[in-house]
């Protein structure tokens, strides 16, 4: 599946999913959970890279939510950023 990033503001970006369907996200990635997740290790578009591969892996891109805050993500899956630090470990 192919997506694309779009830097709306400094912390807000607009993903598209081109998958059988094309889905829209606004995402919302906070200073404090980019720094507590990444320490400035990667760039916020790599991260949503990341995390979108990550859902993706879970759930299509129907079933992810259209507008959430990137931190929500641990609240449906408790490994989400073990799975993300240990991405970061590999670069």
């Amino acid at each position: 599946m192919n997506l694309s990033i779009n830097k709306i503001t400094e912390n807000k970006f607009e993903v598209k999913i081109y998958g059988n369907s094309v889905t829209v996200h606004q995402v919302i990635i906070s200073e404090d959970i980019y720094l507590r997740l990444t320490n400035s290790k990667i760039s916020k578009e790599k991260l949503l890279e990341f995390s979108f591969a990550f859902l993706l892996e879970r759930e299509s891109n129907a079933s992810i939510l259209t507008s959430f805050d990137l931190q929500v993500i641990s609240k449906y899956f408790s490994n989400y950023e073990h799975e993300v630090r240990s991405f970061i470990d590999t670069l």
